[in-house]
């Protein structure tokens, strides 16, 4: 009698244990995982605003050669391909992975950035929207002030 108590007392002990074992895991998961996406989350924050400040930094080239801002995003593009100067210079003002063709998305979604130029007054301005997020640089409002300050800054 005492040896079945006792084999009952162990399988007792191992069913517990494996409960603990996958209670254990399961707890750890309810608190990585949350983690894990707000990580996440800062990454793409930080790989959409990169990108955004590489148009801008694009936009102000643009500008300083040809002495206005580009009406779409489309055409900065084009700019960027096809300017000899531009192509030639792309490693070091962008890095050597740059691709000129991902310059309009996002990486957070792959939406296409929201370019508005205001041409109306004394001096021309513009902004720049991640349509995925509040982020943007630029004004419409004139202020040169703000001109290529972004919201994040």
């Amino acid at each position: 009698m005492a040896s079945s108590s006792r084999g009952v007392q162990t399988a007792l002990q191992v069913v517990l244990a494996l409960a603990i074992l996958v209670l254990t895991y399961f707890l750890y998961e309810s608190i990585t995982a949350p983690y894990e996406a707000v990580e996440r989350q800062k990454e793409m924050t930080e790989m959409t605003r990169k990108r955004m400040s590489e148009v801008r930094a694009a936009m102000i080239e643009y500008q300083r050669r040809e002495g206005r801002y580009v009406t779409t995003l489309d055409s900065l593009v084009m700019w960027l391909k096809t300017d000899s100067a531009m192509v030639a210079s792309s490693d070091s003002l962008f890095g050597a992975t740059f691709a000129a063709d991902s310059l309009l998305f996002s990486p957070r979604t792959g939406n296409r950035f929201e370019l508005a130029i205001n041409d109306t007054s004394r001096t021309a301005t513009y902004r720049l929207d991640d349509p995925d997020s509040d982020d943007y640089i630029g004004t419409l409002t004139g202020d040169v002030t703000e001109l290529n300050a972004a919201s994040w800054e």
